[in-house]
């Protein structure tokens, strides 16, 4: 008919998948590719030097080195001879739902306020509350695993900031909302309204900054300050950042007169929570925080849909979440989804990019290649999450759930009363002898507590998705010295290596419950860490055999008569 209306736009897909370009190609190439390490490893069986010949263990070396390489070559190939890429219609989705758009609950975790200044967990807290996105629906929840009232103390003043940022940039449709990040751009004026208002707002946003960075410097809050505030009554000075009792404070709640901005319209409701912290407890890192705070935002706000993000990294359009609803409520494919992942981008990169932080082949086409059997990993950040799947939701082919009818049993509880109820979720022993970080909420146990909670959820039947927009959804900071790439690089090695070594390898514990080739998908990165041993054998031995003139390549016969010919012109 070629208009869509009525009956027909229901019908209508709100995303869809493509396979990338030139697959065929590749195809043959990658044949070409096995065939020739077929025909080395063969080479290597076949010209093995005999017992007691010079070279013979460093020949076996390089068989066994370059046995791996080629078996860890066709791992790759799992998520290499097929990519799709998706393709959302957000304008779908706002005509068909425009009125009932589900909430989204909005996870930042910060543990450290020295190594995560206050003022970037600020202005990733900013940019995702000028989303545009009905306020009403968006709740965020920061995380602070320091306790520290320093980190209080800034989203107290980002609270007070929103008021004038998030209209503003609504008003001129601003791009990034992340205050820092725009403010650094070189930005075109043209309007005289909006040069006056750009000024006006740029200097709240320089005053509130050096407020905040000579709180910090000093390291205390002053009485002055706390006075006005009384959610600083919860510091005393036993709380430390190991060990301190539960806290939870609704800074803006939109039911409450203050919960507005200066024109009058309705904020993003807005939570601080530091989870209790005792020596005798295990907190469980990054996976103790996040479950925390699935327990306390399912108190407060309880929407079906939640986004995590590292304080770093912030958003950079304004309208991502439309585009990663058009995934999960989908009418044919969207009750199966878990989870959307987001690539890792960063805004601090330079143009050689050193130290290789993009992950280019990673986000461009491996994690496109292992959406095909959609087992796209969990990353750890700019991650879209059903609540209900995170919390231990086994999927049915008959799972259907209303996702416009949500849990309102909260509403008329006080913000008093929510803050009450949600300190009992967020203390140490709400735990014991349950289920969380075992079969709810993220996994506990390992390092890389993402990988292991994303496989879990495919277990248990869900799907999984990526997407890779235009427009970088995030931006977040990458390690700027090679100490700290390496340290990091080291970290993830070992945590997904020691998760291959364990119950969660998916050959095991997928077996049977996810396809063959998201196993091998899988253990592309969680054989990171051996990948090391023959890549440091090949970089040793082979120069060391050349200086003692050991053979371990083969020569061509027309090479070695050349060289005989010159050795016998010179004698």
């Amino acid at each position: 008919m070629g208009k869509e209306g009525g009956g027909e736009e229901a019908l209508l897909p709100l995303f869809e998948t493509k396979e990338a370009r030139f697959r065929g190609a590749y195809k043959v190439f990658a044949s070409t590719v096995f065939v020739g390490i077929c025909l080395i490893w063969v080479y290597r069986l076949t010209h093995i030097p005999r017992a007691g010949e010079q070279g013979r263990w460093a020949w076996i070396g390089m068989f066994m080195a370059e046995l791996w390489f080629g078996l860890y070559w066709i791992l790759t190939q799992s998520c290499r001879f097929k990519v799709v890429y998706n393709y959302p219609f957000k304008e779908r989705l706002s005509s068909r739902c425009k009125d009932t758009l589900p909430s989204i609950d909005i996870f930042l975790c910060t543990a450290d306020p020295k190594k995560e200044p206050p003022t970037m967990v600020i202005n990733t807290i900013l940019s995702v509350m000028s989303y545009n996105y009905p306020p009403e629906n968006l709740s965020i929840y920061l995380s602070d695993d320091s306790g520290s009232e320093l980190t209080f103390y800034a989203l107290l003043e980002a609270s007070s900031f929103s008021k004038h940022w998030i209209p503003f940039c609504k008003k001129f449709n601003i791009q990034p909302r992340s205050p820092s990040a725009y403010f650094a751009q070189q930005i075109d004026i043209q309007d005289i309204t909006y040069a006056q208002e750009l000024l006006a707002i740029k200097k709240l946003y320089k005053e509130m900054e050096n407020r905040i960075d000579s709180t910090v410097e000093m390291g205390e809050i002053t009485k002055e300050i706390k006075d006005q505030q009384k959610g600083f009554s919860e510091w005393n000075s036993k709380v430390t950042k190991q060990d301190h009792q539960s806290i939870v404070k609704i800074m803006i709640d939109g039911r409450d007169k203050n919960g507005v901005d200066i024109y009058g319209g309705r904020l993003p409701m807005l939570v601080y929570m530091a989870r209790e912290k005792r020596p005798q407890w295990p907190h469980n890192f990054k996976a103790g925080a996040m479950n925390a705070l699935i327990r306390v935002s399912s108190e407060i706000s309880n929407a079906p849909f939640i986004l995590n993000l590292d304080c770093d990294m912030y958003a950079n359009d304004a309208d991502t979440i439309q585009e990663a609803l058009c995934f999960f409520l989908d009418e044919k494919r969207g009750h199966e989804i878990s989870f959307v992942q987001f690539p890792q981008n960063y805004d601090n990169i330079t143009k050689n990019d050193l130290y290789a932080c993009t992950f280019s082949v990673i986000t461009n086409v491996e994690l496109a290649g292992i959406d095909v059997y959609g087992a796209t990993p969990y990353c750890g950040t700019a991650c879209f999450h059903r609540r209900e799947s995170l919390c231990g939701k086994v999927y049915s082919k008959d799972y259907r759930k209303e996702w416009n009818i949500e849990d309102k049993n909260n509403t008329y509880k006080s913000i008093n009363e929510l803050e009450v109820a949600s300190k009992i979720l967020a203390s140490c022993s709400f735990e014991k002898e349950t289920q969380w970080g075992e079969k709810m909420g993220l996994i506990y146990g390992c390092s890389s507590e993402d990988f292991v909670t994303g496989l879990a959820i495919q277990c248990r039947g869900w799907k999984s998705l990526y997407y890779n927009p235009n427009r970088m959804a995030f931006l977040g900071v990458a390690p700027i010295t090679l100490n700290d790439v390496l340290t990091q690089q080291t970290r993830w090695s070992e945590g997904l290596f020691q998760i291959f070594l364990s119950k969660y390898c998916p050959f095991i514990y997928g077996h049977g419950k996810i396809k063959l080739g998201a196993q091998m998908g899988y253990c592309i990165y969680l054989l990171w860490a051996p990948c090391s041993l023959p890549t440091l054998y090949y970089v040793i031995v082979p120069p060391l055999c050349l200086l003692h003139g050991i053979s371990i390549f083969p020569q061509e016969k027309w090479s070695q008569r050349m060289c005989q010919r010159g050795m016998s012109k010179k004698s």
